[in-house]
């Protein structure tokens, strides 16, 4: 059995002596693993790097095996970053959502499409906000579509303000206010309003987040990426601290 494609860099475990076990996104094959022999030696280490781009050759004795790796690096989009941590904390984040929440070896095209419209991206404002969205389009993919289009009281769509935390439906402001505690605030750069600082950010990871634990990791399908049921991935909570001290940080300059 074997195979070309390609795969994004999702991750890569130590195995043996010297080989890794690389996990891929691939553009037709879906999440994937494979072993790779010289994995953990310094000519590969590099290729290996979390949001990096590849052209893959798996090939295995049945279908049912690990197989092996050859790959050849297309693109470095972790080395491009390595100046700009909340870049870095986000392509950390994208992949380990991305291995922690896939079923293995299923074909995701519109997952694999977004994630590499998102490392592809040139400008680092925009890396935050977009990565917010793709773990909407997450959802969706994974039947757990949030509804932003309109007030899930009443059906209006102005004036759009919160999103329930129970049904993932928008609300609007007059709607809501009752129960703004209860409520996740929406961030205007959802619905293409307005522009976007840590603190919007921070709610929209906040609010995915959520629904993220509650519907995708509630019953995880491995114990090394999510240890307890309802836990986010380690490297998606250090992204919520990054965002969490730059509100912070935006808050005390105000004041």
């Amino acid at each position: 059995m074997d195979w070309t494609d390609e795969g994004i860099v999702l991750s890569s475990r130590p195995h043996g002596e010297n080989a890794a076990v690389v996990t891929l996104l691939t553009a037709s094959h879906g999440r994937h693993a494979g072993l790779v022999h010289g994995g953990q030696g310094r000519t590969a280490r590099p290729t290996l790097q979390p949001g990096n781009r590849v052209q893959a050759a798996w090939r295995a004795r049945t279908i049912d095996q690990l197989g092996t790796y050859t790959l050849d690096l297309a693109s470095a989009q972790a080395a491009i970053w390595l100046d700009n941590p909340e870049v870095v904390g986000i392509i950390n984040s994208v992949c380990a959502v991305t291995e922690a929440s896939l079923p293995e070896r299923q074909p995701m095209a519109g997952v694999y499409a977004g994630l590499a419209t998102l490392l592809s991206l040139q400008d680092s404002d925009l890396w935050a906000p977009v990565y917010v969205k793709w773990e909407i389009n997450l959802l969706q993919a994974l039947g757990y579509g949030l509804d932003l289009t309109q007030c899930a009281s009443g059906g209006g769509t102005d004036n759009l303000a919160y999103i329930s935390p129970r049904t993932g439906r928008a609300v609007s402001l007059t709607a809501g206010q009752p129960y703004h505690d209860k409520l996740f605030p929406l961030p205007a750069f959802l619905i293409g309003l307005g522009e976007w600082e840590a603190a919007d950010i921070l709610q929209g990871l906040e609010m995915t987040g959520h629904f993220l634990s509650r519907h995708v990791f509630a019953n995880p399908h491995s114990r090394t990426l999510i240890a307890r049921d309802g836990d986010l991935p380690q490297a998606r909570q250090r992204l919520l601290d990054i965002y969490r001290k730059a509100a912070e940080r935006d808050e005390c300059a105000v004041a």
